[in-house]
């Protein structure tokens, strides 16, 4: 009762938006705001459901529908403003209500994504909180830090643990709350659609997963779930809970709810397989002293090649997500590795849509005219590897923690960075051993560089365009790309090399040894937008920032 009331008194308060001339001066009108979703193309995603089973036709839907739950988790996870403030954007009917609507559904909430996540695009609204809705408003970053710090071991686990938030207790101090608590309602009805969709289908390891995830919705465990979730061989493919760290821009610990629900495409994931077994090769090669590798990875780590139906939550705000690397249970990883989606039609149409007309602008005409689709595949798949390599668990002063922990809020785009340029580090191996097709030598970086500038424009307050800004300050430091008279770039190959192997290096030492100053100092440094890069990003302006899927065939499957 008191949750409704508080929602309902800050409904009035934002059904009050300023309506003087000057105040609306401040904001975008709906031509801004239609120009603002010009950035994303829209494109349809359909997805070939005819040769499934109607029992797992029956369990997709089911899986749509607990997908959509995630939506409403996720806009209260962002901002405890969201919900009210969406039910007073639907009332107006008006083509500026109407803009401005479009405008918070596509970035769940009223930030603008690719602005850094400001400013807002209404009156009314605050500064997007670092702390989104997982710590106590009001409270600061450094009073969690105390309280955390005068937990026993156990309970300061919890607390900053991936599926709890941290709350205000009655009498003034905080307290941890699991999710199955504090999203009780949203994860019952979720958790009642997953036990629909598993009573549906008929493969085994697909209702396995559906009903460990249900019961994780109401135990708060997700440890089970995940490793059913790693066993899953199904034609039927869903990611769906809480997984993403970037939405908590204090710790990076709080989990947010996404979903990714698809249909596995059985040809390209049989060709991609053979990657798991190159692993622990390209770990041993890594250019990093020998005390930082792992000389034993997990001994599973499965790669899908999936066709999306929906995306919903986390998955679903801004920039669409082409590939992902999941659980990010460090307990799952060190026992299983982790698995590796690839999102192939969306991947498809961000290269058709995006990045070839990047490429057009940014990239000299010899570089541009290596660009293909088969090296952009292949390099997000090796992103996605490259995650679960390297540095993840140290011992630091005789203590056990992690990378992530260590360094904080550094984590996100560091990672990402590595990911990316050590993903090159492994197809520039594979390439040299001869087991990738020889033609992809002249196509890596050319493709990269294009998919790097693509990247770029996500905004460097965001993860991976953060880590892409400080890979181009890299490269361009090294002599590895270069801006030419026309504005163009253009590629000295073996400087790339060089480049790939030192940054690699450079990354991977600073998580290996936990150092946060360190990466702090490289990302203050590297992780800006030159005035080279600024001025290509200035001739893309009018070439879409990313595409807009509608989800045509979820659609479908849920109107029968």
């Amino acid at each position: 009762m008191r949750i409704f009331a508080r929602s309902l008194a800050a409904a009035l308060a934002f059904a009050a938006l300023p309506a003087d001339a000057a105040s609306a001066a401040r904001f975008p009108d709906a031509a801004a705001l239609r120009r603002a979703e010009a950035r994303y193309a829209p494109v349809d995603l359909k997805v070939d459901v005819s040769r499934l089973p109607e029992s797992e036709r029956r369990a997709l839907a089911l899986l749509v529908e607990a997908a959509r739950v995630m939506d409403a988790l996720f806009l209260r996870q962002a901002w405890a403003g969201n919900e009210p403030l969406l039910l007073v954007l639907a009332q107006d009917r008006s083509p500026l209500g109407q803009a401005r609507l479009a405008a918070f559904l596509r970035n769940k909430g009223p930030w603008d994504r690719l602005e850094h996540g400001e400013p807002a695009f209404l009156p009314g609204v605050p500064e997007k909180p670092a702390a989104a809705n997982f710590y106590p408003a009001g409270a600061t970053k450094e009073e969690v830090e105390r309280w955390l710090a005068g937990l026993a071991p156990e309970a300061k686990a919890e607390a900053t643990g991936f599926f709890t938030t941290v709350r205000r207790a009655p009498g003034g101090g905080l307290v941890a709350v699991p999710y199955a608590l504090e999203y009780q309602g949203d994860l019952a009805r979720a958790a009642e659609l997953l036990r629909a969709a598993a009573a549906a289908t008929s493969d085994a390891t697909l209702r396995k997963f559906l009903e460990a995830r249900a019961q994780a919705f109401t135990s708060n465990d997700y440890y089970a779930s995940d490793v059913a979730w790693m066993e899953l061989d199904a034609s039927v493919e869903p990611t769906i809970g809480p997984y993403e760290v970037y939405e908590d821009g204090w710790f990076n610990a709080k989990a947010a709810f996404e979903a990714f629900i698809g249909v596995r495409d059985d040809a390209e994931t049989a060709k991609l397989q053979r990657f798991a077994a190159e692993l622990q090769g390209i770990e041993d090669a890594l250019p990093i002293d020998a005390a930082l590798k792992n000389p034993k990875l997990g001994a599973m780590a499965p790669i899908r090649v999936v066709n999306e139906l929906l995306a919903a939550g986390d998955a679903m705000k801004g920039v669409q997500t082409a590939a992902f690397n999941l659980p990010n249970d460090e307990r799952i990883v060190r026992e299983m590795g982790s698995k590796r989606v690839m999102l192939k039609n969306v991947q498809e149409a961000k290269f058709q849509r995006v990045l070839l007309p990047i490429a057009g602008i940014a990239l000299s005409k010899a570089d541009r005219a290596a660009v293909a689709f088969d090296p952009f595949f292949t390099h997000i798949l090796m992103h996605e590897l490259l995650h679960g390599l390297g540095p993840h668990e140290l011992v630091l002063g005789g203590r056990t923690t992690t990378v992530r922990a260590e360094l904080g809020d550094t984590y996100s785009a560091l990672e990402e960075a590595k990911a990316d340029v050590a993903g090159l580090f492994a197809l520039q191996k594979l390439l040299d051993e001869g087991k990738l097709d020889r033609g992809m030598q002249r196509t890596l970086y050319p493709t990269f560089l294009a998919s790097a500038f693509r990247s770029i424009r996500f905004g460097v307050g965001e993860a991976h365009g953060r880590g892409m800004a400080l890979q181009l300050s890299w490269f361009l430091d090294a002599g590895a790309i270069a801006p030419r008279p026309d504005g163009s770039f253009a590629i000295d190959a073996a400087k790339m090399r060089e480049a790939v192997v030192s940054l690699t290096r450079e990354i991977m030492t600073i998580q290996g040894k936990g150092d946060r100053a360190a990466a702090q100092a490289l990302l203050e440094q590297k992780g800006v937008v030159r005035p080279e890069v600024q001025r290509v990003l200035d001739r893309l302006r009018g070439i879409p920032v990313d595409i807009a899927p509608r989800f045509v065939t979820a659609e479908a499957l849920t109107q029968r």
